[in-house]
């Protein structure tokens, strides 16, 4: 498999070495000290320094990839126990999951990344020769994935520092560049990635190991991340009513940009840069909505052949935490005998599970169609569980009265409502095996259905109903109508807003875009509180869910597949969870049949009852009226604390 080096050798760091002596130097550089620029191969080795940055512990590796940073939303929500603190984003201390005091925290390595790409452009601008084909797509990679880096900055903060330039040395204003209003960062970036899709090729003709990898930026991510950009610099987010230094408690959700002209002249940029790549890679809206994920798990990374215009890498035997953070749940029992995993160690077999720290708003089962094929692809209400016998995991005899064994089995085990899982990742469909919670599956960045559906929003304008005048040739409405017939969904349905704002939610569900679809079309509280109510009204099953069932009635099948040794059982007759089922008229103890309850729990020796969806358990934020005021982080108390007064927070924090 062809993969990209992003680890930092020794070459490397001494590349690095050289480089930031270079721009420290005050004196003239010597002909080894700008080198590195004259050779495509060192340069190359320098942007893996930018990747490096990537897999450190705390960045995207397992802080950034996942469950952290997109969260709550009505279709996904946290499953930590300080989801309380999350959802009220109480997190201004130095906690251990996101703040320490030692720089390796969220924002240091992302402006860790985007120095490290400031010296590359600066280096490549300045002693490169730009006319070579290899030196143009190493300088347009360097700015897309500086571009990335401050799109997520922005998602995660709002208003952020703009620094497009290195540090030499003799410049303090650079070394701690003040927060500025974001819209000076939008409109950088919107030059940066039209200058990136300028300079690279289409992933084809991509130079070296980049060439027709979904791990290397290509033209059309440069267009898809302006796309994604114009689209959150077109929309609506929570700012101060005035960019004031030192930050204010004045703060609303409001239009980026005033002026509707410009606003439109974004939504133009969106339709001609999707309408590049619809043009130019029709082909890579994939017929099979489950294979995309079973391909990303399978480690394949052909580029001519997968939905991914990018998805970030992490190679085998490095490190990464995608799969573990935010897929199929697995129990600690089950490492070293579901398919795809290992155990770790004789003393450290309970990390070696994934933590599925996003889950699924169980309300969001219900908004699906039926027919629609990415439901029980994208949900999952069950978890693997393994039963060793010991006394301690959980007893089988009454999940399996058919079968003479009561132990020794790997099998589906049925959740509760108020943890549903993501299933887009499965680690039985891994060929590689993952120890620990490292399983190094690459990070879903952004895929063609995007390209598509965002098409299909800026033609209408997005929220704002306003439709461009040139459409390219591309039909909007045939856009939307793919996506859906990919899904199995083969009624016509008119393209509006609304129907934009439910379609992204069933494509995109756990890939980190939800929330901030929500906050830049300015409905992230009204949709939060909602949703609530709606969690309410499926506890009790009244309103929409009236006719909610109490239980679950499932039979097992005997399918060894998922195990690599021992036998495994999965679901086989399911029936309950939809509404108006009813316990079916074959169900029978004696022959397989289980009933289990899905929306309350009752404990047989106390009789106490618990409602999975109570909010004193289940909640998707702590104050309504907060909402609106925390949207983002909070910039951390370490990093404001080293920052010589050019940080500060605003949003009531």
């Amino acid at each position: 498999m062809k993969k990209f080096k992003y680890i930092v050798l020794s070459a490397l760091a001494l590349t690095l070495a050289a480089c930031e002596k270079d721009f420290f130097d005050t004196t003239s550089p010597s002909a080894l000290d700008v080198s590195i620029f004259k050779s495509p191969s060192m340069t190359e080795q320098a942007i893996g320094g930018i990747y490096n940055t990537f897999g450190e512990d705390k960045s995207f590796r397992n802080r950034l990839c996942g469950g952290y940073v997109a969260l709550n939303t009505d279709i996904e929500h946290c499953s930590k126990s300080e989801s309380s603190e999350y959802a009220a984003y109480n997190m201004t201390g130095g906690t251990g999951d996101l703040s320490t005091s030692n720089g390796k925290d969220p924002w240091a390595y992302l402006n860790s990344a985007v120095e490290r790409a400031n010296v590359v452009i600066d280096g490549i601008r300045q002693y490169s020769d730009t006319t070579n084909a290899e030196f143009k797509y190493l300088l347009g990679e360097a700015l897309t994935l500086r571009a990335f880096c401050y799109l997520e900055m922005v998602k995660l903060w709002g208003d952020v520092p703009a620094s497009f330039e290195s540090f030499k040395g003799n410049n303090v204003e650079v070394l701690y560049t003040e927060k500025q209003d974001r819209n000076v960062v939008y409109e950088q970036l919107r030059l940066d990635l039209k200058e990136a899709a300028e300079l690279m090729p289409w992933s084809a003709s991509c130079p070296g190991n980049a060439a027709n990898y979904t791990g290397r930026p290509s033209k059309a991510l440069a267009l898809g991340l302006l796309a994604r950009m114009d689209l959150m610099y077109a929309g609506l987010a929570m700012r101060p009513d005035v960019f004031t230094k030192g930050g204010t408690s004045a703060c609303s959700v409001q239009y980026n940009v005033k002026d509707p002209a410009l606003r439109q002249e974004l939504y133009q940029e969106v339709v001609w840069a999707c309408a590049q790549i619809i043009k130019e890679e029709d082909y890579k809206l994939q017929p099979n909505f489950e294979d995309i994920w079973r391909d990303l798990c399978a480690d394949k990374t052909d580029y001519a052949n997968s939905e991914f215009i990018w998805a970030l890498p992490f190679l085998d035997g490095a490190r990464g935490q995608v799969l573990a953070l935010t897929g199929c749940k697995m129990s600690e029992n089950c490492p070293g005998i579901l398919r795809g995993t290992i155990t770790y160690g004789s003393g450290n077999a309970n990390n070696a599970k994934t933590q599925a720290m996003i889950e699924i708003v169980p309300t969001f089962y219900y908004k699906f169609d039926k027919a629609d094929l990415r439901r029980d692809i994208t949900i999952l209400p069950w978890a693997w569980e393994y039963d060793k016998g010991d006394g301690v995991s959980s007893a089988t005899a009454a999940c399996f009265p058919a079968t003479p064994d009561t132990v020794n089995k790997l099998y589906t085990k049925l959740a509760d409502a108020s943890t549903m899982h993501l299933g887009k990742l499965r680690p039985e469909w891994m060929v590689r095996k993952y120890s620990s919670n490292e399983d190094c599956i690459d990070m879903p960045v952004l895929r063609y259905a995007d390209i598509l559906l965002m098409f299909a929003e800026a033609a209408i304008g997005s929220k704002e109903g306003n439709a461009p005048t040139n459409l390219y040739g591309i039909s909007a409405q045939k856009c939307f109508d793919r996506v859906r017939a990919r899904a199995g969904l083969t009624t016509p349905k008119p393209l509006t807003f609304e129907a934009i704002v439910d379609e992204r939610a069933f494509e995109f569900c756990g890939e980190n875009i939800r929330k901030y679809d929500l906050m830049r079309w300015g409905i992230l509280k009204d949709v939060l509180v909602q949703t609530t109510a709606d969690l309410a009204d499926l506890q009790a099953g009244t309103g929409a869910y009236a006719g909610r069932p109490d239980s679950v009635y499932f039979t097992y099948k005997q399918d060894n597949f998922y195990s690599q040794k021992g036998d495994a059982y999965v679901f086989d007759r399911f029936v309950g969870l939809d509404l108006g089922a009813t316990k079916p008229a074959e169900f029978d103890k004696a022959n397989g049949w289980v009933a289990k309850s899905f929306f309350v729990k009752t404990d047989e020796k106390t009789g106490k009852v618990t409602k999975h969806l109570d909010p004193k358990n289940y909640y998707l934020y702590k104050n309504a009226d907060q909402i609106d005021n925390h949207q983002y982080w909070p910039i951390f108390d370490v990093n404001i604390a080293a920052s010589n007064g050019s940080l500060w927070n605003d949003y009531a924090y």
